[in-house]
């Protein structure tokens, strides 16, 4: 990335930042994360096309480019057990792993998983009934009357 793009994704950091502090308005942080956006999506296309043109007199600059993109992060961030504390050992992260993917299939609340929201009552509400009046009493389907005969 060339420097105007570096300075134009700052500019966009900046933005975020201002509007999240309630000194910039929505708009104008929209205005400056489209530009920087559309711009980034350019800078990015040209350098593909580029490899792509390239690719057979410097296949090394092309391997670096996909080796590049392959890369993720291996460390886990911190983890914390139900009490706060973070936590540091491997073991003791694979226990709160453990709790935390179990209390799924155990329907056991954690302080940590999602809470249900206040406005509804699901334990309360009567479960939805059908009438007879709505359902056809014939079971074969609607098109099976055999015709001609």
């Amino acid at each position: 990335m060339n420097k105007e793009l570096l300075g134009k994704v700052k500019q966009k950091k900046e933005a975020y930042r201002g509007w999240k502090q309630g000194q910039v308005a929505w708009e104008e942080y929209r205005e400056t994360a489209r530009a920087a956006r559309e711009q980034v999506r350019k800078a990015k296309a040209l350098t593909e096309i580029s490899l792509a043109r390239d690719v057979k007199d410097n296949k090394k600059s092309f391997y670096r480019y996909v080796s590049d993109k392959r890369r993720t992060r291996e460390n886990m961030g911190p983890l914390w057990n139900e009490m706060g504390d973070p936590v540091t050992q491997d073991m003791e992260k694979a226990e709160v792993l453990n709790d935390f993917f179990a209390s799924v299939f155990t329907g056991k609340c954690l302080s940590h998983t999602a809470q249900v929201t206040e406005g509804r009552d699901c334990e309360n509400a009567d479960p939805p009934t059908v009438r007879r009046s709505g359902l056809r009493i014939s079971k074969e389907p609607e098109g099976a009357q055999v015709h001609g005969t």
